[in-house]
């Protein structure tokens, strides 16, 4: 099991859900974004850093009984670089690399996080590994090595940490996942009505 940390980003705002909280839908039994936390927790002995909304917010509650460290972003409203500086800020000085996973993605596995995982070596000059869909486009989970923590520190906005990726050059690994796990997102409603519809 990999001792490294994973942050999972879960402050989102779901905005264009018109209401419903997405990372609280139902999935294989449980609410999405517990279903991402323990995930999380089965992959790694390390920590396991969560950004979540200010509180109060119902998705602290669906967390209860995990393993797993809240970790509150204050300026979440900026977009997604704010969540990153806040959780790559509050990893442990000696790790040599983290996780990073998007709580939104819904088909990903657990066993996709250990290929991903797996795929890390610290000994040659990547900076970045990557999951990918199986045809090659690049998606989530991505692991950083502990060079690029500083560049995470002066994000804005809602960029999602695509500075820092570009900032490794061709210094990245790409993981293909099964399909298009590594990018399936559900945004809408309706997104989450014809992806229902589609597993049966």
């Amino acid at each position: 099991m990999s001792r490294l940390p994973v942050i999972l980003l879960a402050a989102g705002a779901s905005s264009r859900m018109r209401g419903a909280d997405k990372l609280l839908a139902v999935v294989e039994g449980e609410p999405l974004l517990r279903r991402q936390a323990r995930m999380a927790r089965g992959v790694t002995s390390g920590p396991v850093l969560v950004a979540l909304p200010a509180p109060p917010h119902p998705r602290y509650e669906v967390l209860a009984g995990l393993d797993v460290t809240p970790l509150p972003v204050p300026d979440a409203g900026e977009g997604m670089n704010a969540s990153l500086r806040t959780a790559f800020a509050a990893l442990p000085e000696s790790v040599p690399a983290a996780m990073l996973l998007l709580a939104d993605l819904p088909e990903l596995t657990e066993a996709d996080l250990n290929t991903v995982l797996q795929s890390v070596d610290l000994a040659t000059e990547t900076l970045i590994w990557r999951g990918a869909t199986e045809d090659g486009k690049a998606g989530h989970p991505i692991v950083f090595a502990a060079s690029l923590f500083p560049a995470f520190a002066g994000l804005k906005g809602d960029g999602g940490g695509r500075e820092v990726v570009a900032r490794a050059g061709d210094r990245v690994r790409l993981v293909p996942l099964p399909g298009r796990r590594a990018r399936l997102d559900l945004d809408t409603p309706e997104e989450w009505a014809a992806w229902r519809a589609a597993r049966g």
